[in-house]
């Protein structure tokens, strides 16, 4: 099995085609890159700029630059010695346009008889035979807006296909609409009463069955086709807990790649583990995310933040959020589980859904996979009967029902519908509850808000980093780390500056204040989220701040709402964001904090992006994080990079240039290129881990370890160490050897060094052993 040492994600879209990707291989190389790593790049809704709506598995977007453009970056990357890593998306796919999905459009035309059927999760029971189609508008008559066209069924400019036989002359819209297959309904109706399993509650997104096997098959034939003729190395599986098996579908897809590496985008819960039984190398690294963030937040500044902001602890509030989810646009969900509650069960079917949702929501992780994981069944057992004794009852009878495994039974004829269908929706409640909720109303750090991490653990000590960093050694060698994603809720950048708030906790809740008298939000809790967040990414345009602002405050759902937008609210909102461009006073403030925080900003960036790539695993760099990034969530997160930038600046730094950490950005690209390089071209100094101890008064403030010949050290809480007025008598204990650093070139001698010595150019280092084997 061929593995990376690092990947480098690439947003493929339109404008950033497979084509202009292959001209990138050189600089990627450059760079020191090993594998390059694309965005789903199968055949996906006309101008979706993530490609996560497949419409067509079996072809290459031609939009993304079709087969030619896959073979053009294959070969560019096998010419410079790379590897190719892939997104792949098995859970769903795109029907916002029928029409140009033939797999959806054949199921609407033949319905429940169609061989689609088995393709799509549909409960057709649900509908009276008929798949409903959420799309109708809120006015009167909506039905009378069909038209027959050309053989096909229009409502404005959404089309349809028309059953064989189905349509007379003569006959209106509204009259061959009621003999199809499927139901046109309105919009607000699907929460409640969709009959198809969607992602998430993306009405556009429908669920695939590719546990089927000739669904399995025929869904990635062309994936098989990149293996076999050897275009692509590796594939990363998106949103796998969305499967109804996700051992037996990595199962089938070893087999279909012969073994390839595997990644799975995996959300673990803290002190979560992956299934042991999976052919998988590990996840995404959204779990190293959050543990290298928490090494630059501060333990001192929890008590003040979290004084704060006016919200419920977290792991209460995310009850809310996901009970609000579950009995909200996933509701249609808990209605078909509770359908799914067999008649012997003698269980009122109201009481069984409402037990059904308390269940989802008390769910401490986002999914079991049974028999692994009936702990966290049997847990979410206990806490719903202690939240709902009035359910005590129901709950204790569904135990059974929703494991089969419980009380010794072997479950020798498998998982009920009932029991796997809750795994699936377990996770998609704890997403939308948690993730795109509460994320967006727990303000006190938002740095913290990431996907992948619990906001509730404020920092993370440098002993346990420590002891994470050598399980990730021993246990998960060859799974991903990542500091940016097109997923994540901010930048790295973003939250690094973000971070160092925890080191000055007054000085926060100080200007918190002065904001809202200034510029006031009118959402306590939401005021703290979206400054917080702006002053992370300041300076930004004032376009990209109204954007975020109106999604996060949609996101948290309390003030304003995707569904029902409070155009007072959100008038004042927008105000507020204007006022930190055009209010000298508003704009004094933001611009007078960032110009106390940067400088520890940089420091921090510098400090987790070596740290992320030097540690254990394999390294993923987010396009164009070499430099600066302060992006917020998407798809702000997918802006145009500017690749001949970053060639200039690669150009000066192969020459010699040694930058200094400041606003251009240059300090991180040398850090960048000079990890990435020694861990591709000297894989033999990145074989073990080995903390390196620092002693001093200031020894708090190192985080240091040795990976077997290649030393990274670097500076934790910055503001603080310089507050303190530096590193004073602070010492290093290398161990024995000679060492050059890789971003100065600086010799090292080994034994007890001053960490001043050590930092003296940049609050990071990086030692080569000069006589390591």
């Amino acid at each position: 099995m061929l593995t990376p040492k690092s990947t480098y994600r690439l947003q493929i879209r339109s404008e950033f085609d497979l084509d202009r990707a292959a001209a990138l291989v050189p600089y990627l190389h450059d760079l020191g890159v090993d594998w390059v790593y694309l965005s789903p790049i199968l055949t996906a809704e006309k101008g979706s700029g993530h490609g996560y709506d497949v419409t067509d598995p079996t072809a290459v977007d031609p939009d993304r630059g079709g087969p030619g453009g896959l073979a053009a970056l294959s070969k560019a990357a096998r010419a410079a010695g790379m590897g190719v890593l892939v997104d792949i998306v098995p859970n769903h796919m795109g029907i916002e346009t029928p029409a140009d999905n033939a797999w959806w459009w054949e199921l609407l035309k033949e319905g429940r008889g169609s061989r689609m059927a088995e393709a799509f999760d549909v409960d057709w029971d649900a509908g009276n035979g008929r798949i409903r189609v959420p799309v109708l508008g809120d006015g009167d008559g909506e039905l009378d807006q069909l038209t027959v066209v050309d053989g096909e069924l229009h409502y404005y400019d959404n089309r349809y296909p028309i059953a064989e036989g189905t349509a007379h002359p003569g006959d209106t819209g509204a009259e061959v609409h009621a003999r199809q297959h499927y139901e046109l309904v309105n919009w607000r109706r699907a929460d409640a009463e969709l009959n198809y399993r969607r992602f998430f509650g993306v009405n556009t997104l429908a669920g695939l069955r590719v546990e089927v096997p000739w669904v399995f098959e025929e869904s990635h034939s062309e994936v098989k086709r990149w293996f076999d003729e050897g275009l692509v190395d590796g594939l990363r599986i998106d949103h796998p807990d969305g499967l109804a098996d996700p051992k037996g579908y990595l199962d089938d897809l070893f087999t279909l790649t012969g073994g390839a590496y595997v990644l799975v985008e995996k959300i673990l819960e803290p002190g979560e583990k992956l299934p042991e039984d999976w052919a998988t190398e590990g996840t995404t690294g959204y779990d190293a995310l959050a543990d290298i963030d928490r090494l630059f937040t501060d333990p001192a500044g929890e008590h003040v933040l979290t004084q704060s902001v006016p919200v419920d602890p977290f792991h209460e509030m995310i009850h809310g959020t996901k009970r609000g989810i579950a009995d909200g646009i996933l509701r249609s969900e808990v209605l078909r589980l509770a359908r799914l509650v067999p008649d012997d069960a003698n269980l009122d079917a109201d009481s069984a859904a409402d037990a059904i949702a308390e269940l989802l929501t008390c769910f401490p992780v986002y999914r079991s996979y049974l028999p692994g994981g009936a702990d966290h069944l049997a847990e979410a057992v206990r806490d719903a009967q202690v939240r709902r004794p009035d359910l005590a009852a129901t709950i204790t009878a569904l135990h059974p029902l929703l494991n089969p495994f419980l009380d010794g039974a072997d479950g020798a004829n498998g998982l009920t519908e009932l029991a796997r269908r809750f795994q699936q929706t377990s996770g998609m409640v704890m997403a939308k509850g948690v993730e795109d909720t509460a994320f967006y109303r727990y303000s006190r750090l938002v740095s913290l808000n990431e996907v992948g991490a619990d906001p509730a653990i404020f920092s993370l000590d440098p002993l346990e980093l420590h002891r994470r960093l050598l399980e990730r050694e021993t246990d998960s060698p060859l799974a991903m780390t990542t500091l940016s994603t097109h997923d994540t809720k901010r930048s790295e950048d973003t939250r690094s500056r973000i971070s160092v708030l925890s080191e000055l906790p007054d000085v926060w809740t100080d200007v918190l204040s002065g904001l809202e008298d200034l510029a006031p939000i009118g959402d306590p809790t939401f005021a703290p989220l979206l400054w917080q967040s702006l002053i992370g990414a300041w300076p930004l345009s004032r376009e990209r701040a109204h954007a975020y602002a109106e999604k996060a405050s949609r996101e948290a759902d309390l003030s304003t709402h995707w569904t029902a937008p409070d155009e007072e609210f959100e008038r004042g909102m927008h105000a507020a964001v204007d006022a930190a461009f055009d209010d000298a006073s508003v704009n004094a403030v933001i611009e007078g904090l960032v110009a106390r925080i940067q400088q520890a900003g940089w420091s921090n960036s510098i400090g987790l992006k070596l740290l992320q790539l030097t540690m254990p695993g394999v390294p993923d760099v987010y396009q164009g994080t070499e430099f600066w990034d302060t992006s917020l969530v998407d798809p702000d997160n997918r802006r145009e990079v500017d690749y001949d930038a970053r060639r200039q600046v690669l150009t000066d730094l192969n020459f010699g240039a040694l930058p200094p950490l400041g606003a251009d950005a240059h300090a991180k690209l040398l850090v960048v290129t000079r990890a990435l390089k020694l861990r591709r071209d000297r894989p033999e100094l990145f074989t073990g881990y080995t903390a390196v101890p620092a002693s001093g008064e200031a020894a708090d403030h190192v985080f240091g370890f040795d990976r077997g010949g290649a030393v990274t050290l670097l500076t934790r809480l910055p503001y603080g160490l310089a507050q303190r007025g530096g590193w004073g008598g602070t010492t290093i204990e290398l161990p024995p050897g000679s060492y050059t650093c890789a971003l100065t070139g600086t010799a090292v001698h080994g034994g007890t060094v001053r960490a001043a010595d050590i930092f003296s150019t940049f609050p990071v280092a990086l030692l080569v052993q000069e006589d390591a084997s």
